[in-house]
């Protein structure tokens, strides 16, 4: 049967922000952390080992496959902070036009540090990829 490899779990986040050897990387974690508990109004919860996230959904597929994720999230990594925000969309698109420099994929974002980024354009990404999560999956 399969097992979801990302689960909420118990480790401290802070913790692991302390973990961050690039010290620039590590505020940035902690300014992050304060700006999503801020925004979503939900704790920080470690999901997995590397993944710091807020809130969570509990999403079915059409396979049948099914599992928890955080509504929102990021994990400061070597190379980049990813952001886990909304999917690709038409309306990401439009809110990423005057968030800085960033690259992306189909589910993150990524920047190099804070400093290169619209902080108050985050929070409208935060906001809204919270909204779409909780409109798809609605607690039963």
């Amino acid at each position: 049967m399969y097992e979801p490899k990302m689960k909420e779990t118990d480790d401290s986040v802070i913790e692991f922000i302390e973990c961050v050897e690039n010290e620039k990387k590590k505020a940035d974690a902690h300014q992050l952390l304060e700006i999503f508990e801020e925004v979503t109004g939900y704790a920080a919860k470690m999901w997995g080992s590397s993944i710091i996230g807020f809130g969570s959904y509990h999403y079915k597929y059409a396979s049948g496959r099914e599992g928890d994720a955080p509504l929102v999230g990021f994990s400061p990594r070597k190379a980049k902070i990813s952001l886990y925000l909304i999917y690709e969309s038409d309306e990401r698109e439009k809110i990423l036009e005057n968030f800085g420099k960033h690259t992306k994929s189909k589910a993150c974002i990524y920047v190099n540090k804070l400093a290169d980024i619209d902080i108050d354009v985050l929070k409208d990404l935060i906001k809204h990829t919270v909204e779409t999560y909780q409109n798809l999956y609605p607690n039963d």
